[in-house]
């Protein structure tokens, strides 16, 4: 156990301090404090000693240099146990400091603010706080660091109900102190080595995860599983703002995959969409501004695999469109909000996850693991626009078939490589997914849509290498097809649909999914 009988307190965000020294010093624990915090305690009336008055050196540099000082740090560092260190406080009129309370100046905020001005972030580097946190981690079995305003009301019961602080705990505050010193330093080396090379991808980029929860396990079940949030700076995404509504059984590892996959596909959309989605790729999609037509038109596309799916929507859920399921077994709802009647409705179903989380824009990299490295790219957030489609045949698209286009080709985007998509209305008909060739996804796609086909529209993810797609959705009876294009051999495509009547539309990007 950790006896606390003098703090130093040295923060630059105040929310909570009042309340922790008022605290402190209730416990009999002398109070230790920098320029700003000291001022700050002072005017609650708070009994504080100066930093300065401690060294008996003034704070320098316009503020620059405060706690980088021997009596301070030797106070920290000092061993307990440890005869000789305790020989050099009494020699030299040091005081030993059992608890640091300090967080860092704000350049993360700053950067997230939009601040650009060099000169103003560089003041905010903290030098002296970064000191003391890992000082006072590196020493935890005789100090207690805290680098968290939110550490602040545990600190105070445990220090009131025992009267000290745990040695185990103390060592995990310690773990806690040196990953924000590691995530911070991080921030500012990538920044800055983004603002030297004028490069998107620094040379050197520092992510840091901290791990929410162990999963029942991976992707199967001999595969150990965790999640971890990610608190880089671009780690942004709706994961941080998921609220679990129901929790039936626990979130898998497949389940949140599933998810991420859902989730970025119905944020694509503006009007209401429904997507269903069943090992990382939809089954289901549909858009129409009534959400029960768009619940009920996702669903008709493949019934059979949607169940045991996870449903995404655009909108607040309504009670309306849950009953479109029926019994249908599904393992995960997330949308925005939702009905007080459809929550209710949803969580009479077994074991099903009820999620919700705001439409946020994605994260700005995806990250991929291989053996010894990552490979790290900006995540596909490219949107097709009608102006930059190319009309490439004698027969062009109608308005309402280049819409079904547009929708198809962006559900492709989310559909595993090689992918085919079949629409209509705005609803997905039959969807291939993951082929090694793009006719075997065609023909997948087709079995799918059981004769709902003729006269529906065709997205590939990817250009034709021949002209053997065109010819199969012919047969079908497909009337529109958007693609990439590309191909060296893009004119036989090009052909085969003038001699068939089918409308073809470039759009001059790809959407790979590996």
């Amino acid at each position: 156990m950790i006896r606390v009988h003098t703090a130093l307190l040295s923060v630059s965000e105040k929310t909570g301090l009042g309340d922790l020294a008022l605290g402190l010093h209730q416990l009999g624990i002398q109070i230790i404090s920098t320029g700003g915090t000291a001022r700050h305690l002072r005017e609650l009336g708070i009994p504080v000693t100066e930093v300065s008055t401690v060294t008996g050196f003034p704070e320098i540099l316009g503020g620059r240099v405060k706690t980088l000082h021997p009596i301070i740090e030797g106070g920290i560092l000092a061993r307990r146990d440890k005869p000789e260190d305790l020989e050099d406080l009494k020699r030299h009129g040091i005081t030993p400091i059992d608890l640091v309370v300090c967080n860092l100046y704000p350049f993360e905020k700053k950067m997230e603010e939009g601040e650009s001005n060099l000169d103003v972030l560089v003041e905010e580097i903290d030098i002296g706080g970064v000191t003391l946190l890992r000082a006072a981690a590196k020493n935890w079995k005789h100090v207690v660091v805290v680098s968290s305003p939110a550490q602040y009301g545990e600190l105070l019961e445990e220090l009131h109900k025992n009267g000290g602080f745990p040695e185990e705990k103390s060592l995990l505050w310690a773990i806690e102190a040196f990953a924000r010193t590691s995530r911070y330093d991080g921030s500012i080396a990538t920044y800055l080595d983004t603002i030297r090379t004028g490069n998107t991808f620094p040379q050197y980029l520092t992510i840091q995860l901290k791990k929410v929860t162990h999963l029942r396990y991976g992707e199967n079940p001999h595969q150990r599983g965790a999640f971890y949030e990610d608190l880089s700076l671009d780690g942004g995404g709706f994961f941080k703002h998921l609220e679990v509504l129901a929790e039936g059984r626990e979130l898998s590892f497949n389940n949140l995959y599933d998810v991420q996959a859902a989730y970025s596909l119905v944020r694509e959309f503006q009007d209401p969409a429904v997507v269903i989605v069943k090992h990382n790729n939809p089954c289901g999609v549909a858009v129409h501004e009534d959400l029960v037509e768009a619940t009920r038109g996702a669903l008709e596309c493949d019934p059979v695999s949607a169940f045991g799916g996870i449903v995404a929507m655009n909108r607040t859920v309504t009670k309306e469109s849950v009953e479109v399921f029926g019994n249908l077994f599904l393992e995960v709802f997330i949308a925005p909000s939702y009905e007080p009647e459809a929550l209710e409705a949803l969580r009479k179903r077994k074991n099903l996850r009820i999620l919700a989380a705001p439409l946020l824009p994605p994260s700005r990299f995806d990250l991929k693991k291989i053996d010894g490295g990552f490979l790290l790219q900006d995540n596909d957030n490219a949107v097709l626009s009608k102006e930059a489609l190319q009309f490439v045949t004698e027969k062009k698209p109608t308005e309402t078939e280049l819409e079904d286009l547009i929708f198809a080709f962006t559900v492709a985007k989310y559909v595993k490589s090689n992918a085919i998509v079949l629409a209509k209305e705005r609803k997905t008909i039959g969807i291939g997914a993951g082929q090694m060739s793009r006719i075997d996804a065609l023909r997948i796609a087709l079995a799918k849509a059981q004769g709902r086909e003729k006269g529906a529209v065709l997205a590939s993810d990817a250009f034709f290498p021949f002209s053997d797609v065109v010819e199969e959705a012919g047969k079908a009876g497909i009337q529109a097809i958007i693609q990439p294009g590309g191909s060296i051999r893009d004119a036989d495509s090009v052909a085969s649909c003038n001699r068939l009547g089918i409308a073809m539309v470039f759009t001059g990007m790809r959407h790979f999914r590996h």
